[in-house]
């Protein structure tokens, strides 16, 4: 069945694996006969994809709203800001390129982008608005930085007020984020990319005992490198003298649009102590929040590929994906944005390439991706049933690959039913 995108942008579910479409209404909650069908079809389809040459994740800012709707919190608001006397320029223009690049309407991030062009612009002619301007985009950026840190905080308070939702919410970060990272340790590492500015991958990772390797390096103030470091985990093998082996468990991780606890001194970037649940960024005395904040919500023309430290972030991705044998997952990110949608579709350039979706909605955005993408190296999980970090995690994302007892236990039933249904069939013969 081809199903055309009207029907698809139309569906409560939408499942595509290989040539097999399905369009699905929601299922009830006791419907397990039905999951079980839909899971015999996903998961081995998911473990082959996980086991792809070279791998890597797109976490979107679903990830972080999925979280946190299961620990029973509010996660952080895109509803758009408020720039004073300059919003009616502001919202017109960011609303045109919102509409331009099929974001549909202008969030935060596309006045924030439209607010720093304008800024610019105004210090070029010496005009004297700059500097009103200036102290409003440093208001909107406190503001939004408060509520990126307002979903940490909601889920440390979660942890004393609901001590069982908090721990079954998280632990549903952890199995989702150590499916990837379970990968055996002497393949490529698991890339893990995100345009998210807060810490939630950080903290799943803590957890569930992950160890992230990024360009920053330092303990007191870790520094971020220039240069794509090859640094990696190992441990001596203790049966032999200079043998070392790869540690499992270990993923690298890019933040493509910086990170609520990045800030820029001197032309060098930090990661700074912020703890997680914290409700503010300190700023360090004569600082403002524009000039110290490492957060650059731009998604027009590849500005990023221009400023520093983006362009080696984007140059991280890009060399991540785009290689034969590639797989990438995409989870909670919208397609929204252009310079990350051009990077995944010149990957797609490439044969023996893959991608994987999966949202909790279809919008205009993913239809739009979908349109003018090769569908035969697409495979789609959308909507609630699939998209949701709950039932994905329960229902269909294989466990984790590094299980090897459950996995030899497996392999050995297989072999046993197996042998047992040939026997069968032998006496049957023989009757």
């Amino acid at each position: 069945m081809r199903c055309s995108f009207e029907q698809i942008r139309k569906a409560k579910n939408y499942l595509k694996i290989g040539a097999n479409e399905q369009l699905i209404d929601n299922l009830p909650t006791e419907d397990m006969v039905t999951r079980e069908k839909y899971k015999k079809q996903i998961e081995p389809w998911l473990s082959a994809a996980l086991q792809s040459e070279h791998l890597s994740i797109l976490l979107g800012a679903g990830l972080t709203t999925s979280v946190c709707y299961s620990a029973g919190v509010k996660s952080s608001s895109m509803a758009t800001a408020d720039f004073g006397t300059f919003s009616s320029k502001i919202n017109k223009y960011a609303d045109k390129a919102a509409k331009n690049i099929g974001r549909g309407s202008a969030n935060i991030e596309d006045q924030i982008r439209t607010a720093y062009s304008l800024l610019a612009g105004y210090q070029i002619d010496g005009n004297q608005s700059a500097e009103n301007l200036g102290k409003i985009i440093d208001s909107v950026l406190q503001k939004f930085s408060d509520s990126i840190l307002a979903s940490e905080h909601n889920i440390e308070v979660a942890k004393t007020r609901d001590r069982t939702q908090y721990e079954e919410a998280l632990g549903l970060l952890e199995s989702f984020l150590f499916t990837f990272a379970s990968r055996t340790a002497t393949r490529d590492r698991t890339h893990i990319f995100t345009t998210n500015y807060d810490r939630f991958i950080e903290y799943g990772c803590d957890l569930a005992g992950i160890k992230i390797l990024d360009r920053f390096w330092g303990k007191i103030q870790p520094r971020f490198e220039e240069s794509a470091s090859t640094i990696d985990y190992y441990y001596r093998s203790p049966d032999t003298k200079n043998e070392f082996r790869y540690a499992e468990g270990v993923v690298r991780l890019t933040k493509l649009h910086g990170s609520v606890d990045w800030y820029e001194d001197n032309g060098i970037v930090y990661r700074d102590a912020l703890r997680f649940g914290a409700e503010h960024v300190s700023l360090p005395s004569g600082k403002s929040y524009k000039d110290h904040l490492m957060i650059y919500p731009n998604s027009m023309k590849s500005v990023e590929t221009a400023f520093y430290p983006y362009a080696e972030l984007f140059r991280d991705f890009s060399t991540a994906i785009c290689r034969p044998n590639s797989t990438i997952f995409t989870f909670g990110y919208g397609f929204g944005d252009t310079h990350i949608n051009k990077i995944i579709k010149e990957m797609l350039s490439i044969p023996s390439t893959h991608l994987v979706i999966i949202s909790f909605s279809v919008d205009e955005r993913l239809i739009h991706f979908l349109k003018s993408s090769n569908m035969a190296q697409i495979t789609v999980l959308a909507g609630q049933e699939f998209g949701s970090i709950d039932s994905l995690v329960k229902y269909y994302l294989p466990k984790a690959a590094t299980d090897v007892i459950t996995e030899t236990a497996s392999r050995l039933l297989d072999n046993r039913k197996e042998y047992t249904d040939m026997l069968q069939e032998g006496e049957k013969t023989d009757e």
